[in-house]
This record gives structure tokens, C-alpha cells and sequence, in this order.
């Protein structure tokens, strides 16, 4: 009689609440995923007609208000100041000397002055830094 009881017992357990933990969780992660904001700038780059097909391992953004973001790799940008982008860039070139290629994605309304000191960091430090450009358009 004992068995039957146990059995029985087993049978009657009820997958509701693992359900209702399951949605709980999806309006969790579905609520606070929209919390989270997009680190992208938005740069207009300016227009050439030479495109270079090495790709960048080091990227840095300025923005039409000035600020700076750097990133290594794939990985995404990350706001810095412009007084520590002189030891980030010493940094990335230790972990990476041979393949050390940067890229400058400035705002084509960034004042002259704001690129020219980019470049001189990148100098002092011995990394050459390519501005970057998108194609220009042709009309045809």
C-alpha cells in the first residue's frame, strides 16, 4: 500500500510553477534588455578617393563634441580622456608591436587642432595613425 501512495505522488507533480518561473525570468531579461543603451557615436566621417584594405586593430572615435573612445579589436568603444590616450596606446602596442594599426575615425566637424593632437600622441608613442574616410560618391 505503501508503494502505491509513492507512486502516486510522483505522478501528481505539477510543471506549472517551473513554467511560471521560466516566463518570469523571459520578462525579466526582456524588461531590462531595453535599459540597455548603445555605446556607438555618431561620426560623420569625411569623403576620399583612397581606401586602404588593411584593417585596424586599434580604433579611435572623436566625436563631434570632442570626446574620445577607443576600442582593440571587435570589441566595443569605450569613452576615455584625452590625458590617458597616450598610456592606452603604449598599452595595446606592448600586447600587439608588430601588428600595431590604428585608425582615427574623427567627425568631419572636429576642429583641425583636436586630430593634429591625436596624431602627435600617436607619434610620441611611435604609432602611426591613419585617418579614416569613407568612399566618396560618384555620380554616375
Amino acid at each position: 500500500m505503501a508503494l502505491k501512495r509513492q507512486h502516486r505522488t510522483m505522478a501528481e507533480f505539477s510543471m506549472a510553477s517551473m513554467t511560471d518561473v521560466i516566463f518570469l525570468l523571459l520578462i525579466f531579461f526582456m524588461v531590462t534588455s531595453t535599459y540597455i543603451f548603445p555605446t556607438a557615436l555618431e561620426v560623420n566621417l569625411p569623403q576620399s578617393s583612397q581606401q586602404t584594405s588593411k584593417k585596424p586593430n586599434i580604433r579611435i572615435a572623436l566625436d563631434a563634441e570632442g570626446n574620445i573612445s577607443t576600442a582593440m579589436g571587435d570589441a566595443e568603444r569605450q569613452p576615455m580622456q584625452p590625458g590617458e590616450l597616450k598610456t592606452w596606446l603604449m598599452l595595446a602596442k606592448e600586447q600587439a608591436p608588430e601588428e600595431t594599426t590604428v585608425a582615427l575615425y574623427a567627425d568631419e566637424s572636429v576642429e583641425y587642432g583636436k586630430i593634429v593632437n591625436i596624431l602627435n600622441v600617436g607619434a610620441e608613442v611611435d604609432i602611426p595613425i591613419v585617418l579614416a574616410t569613407k568612399p566618396l560618391r560618384s555620380n554616375k
